[in-house]
This record gives structure tokens, C-alpha cells and sequence, in this order.
């Protein structure tokens, strides 16, 4: 194995400390109940409801995927890149289900698709990074 860049390993932490954020919001949507999304403003009860099953599973993969993939990064470990690239597809299918198939994310406003972009731009970039370790060696 290679000696890794020093930015290395400070990026995977940070990767880390993301994707478990996105486990806690995940877990936290998921234990929603009926009384707190109708508490939700209307716009964010609207794509609540729209969104697909399948795209719950995906967003599920997507964090879940994220989370093991950047520990992977963080350990060195070539596992971590499949893992990733789940992660990255997970997302994308999350993102058709909550932005493709529904009208309700037009009354929400640019925020969610921000925060989205955003989301995609971090998968994609843990994606290539891990792509990039493992051709340099970095992780094994």
C-alpha cells in the first residue's frame, strides 16, 4: 500500500462525520409520525406524501451505502469504493423518485434541489476519490 496524501485522511473523516449525518436525518424521517408530519409546513407534507416507497429504500442505501463506504475510506479498505458507488446510485434513484415523479417538490422551492446538488456533488466526489485511492494504492 501507498503512503496516502495528507489531505487523505481528514477528507474521510470528514466524509464520515457527512454520512452519518445523513444516517441521523434518515433515521429521523423515518420515525416520523403522522402527528409530526402534519405539523410539517404544507409544502413539506406535500413531498412526504409524493414520494415513492422505492425511493425511501434508495435514500436508505444512499446513507446507509455512504456511511460504510467512507469508514471503508477512512480504514484503507478497497471495499469502500463499491460501497460508495451504491451510495452514488442509491441517490440518484432517491433524487428521480423525489424530483422526477412528483410535482410536490415545485411548491418546496430551490431549497431542496440546492441541498440536493449539493448531496450529488459530495457522492460523486467520495466516488472519484476512492476511485482515485485505489489506483494509487492508497487503500487496499
Amino acid at each position: 500500500m501507498n503512503a496516502a496524501p495528507k489531505w487523505f485522511m481528514p477528507v474521510a473523516v470528514l466524509a464520515v462525520l457527512w454520512n452519518l449525518m445523513g444516517c441521523i436525518a434518515f433515521a429521523g424521517d423515518l420515525m416520523l409520525t403522522a402527528d409530526d408530519v402534519a405539523r410539517l409546513p404544507p409544502e413539506q407534507q406535500a413531498m412526504y406524501a409524493a414520494r415513492p416507497a422505492w425511493a425511501v429504500l434508495a435514500t436508505g442505501a444512499a446513507v446507509v451505502g455512504g456511511l460504510l463506504g467512507s469508514l471503508g475510506l477512512a480504514l484503507r479498505k478497497r471495499w469502500a469504493r463499491p460501497l460508495l458507488v451504491v451510495s452514488l446510485v442509491g441517490l440518484v434513484a432517491q433524487d428521480i423518485g423525489m424530483f422526477g415523479l412528483t410535482d410536490a417538490v415545485r411548491s418546496a422551492g430551490p431549497a431542496p434541489l440546492i441541498m440536493q446538488g449539493l448531496v450529488l456533488v459530495i457522492a460523486i466526489g467520495l466516488v472519484l476519490l476512492a476511485r482515485k485511492a485505489v489506483h494509487r494504492g492508497w487503500i487496499a
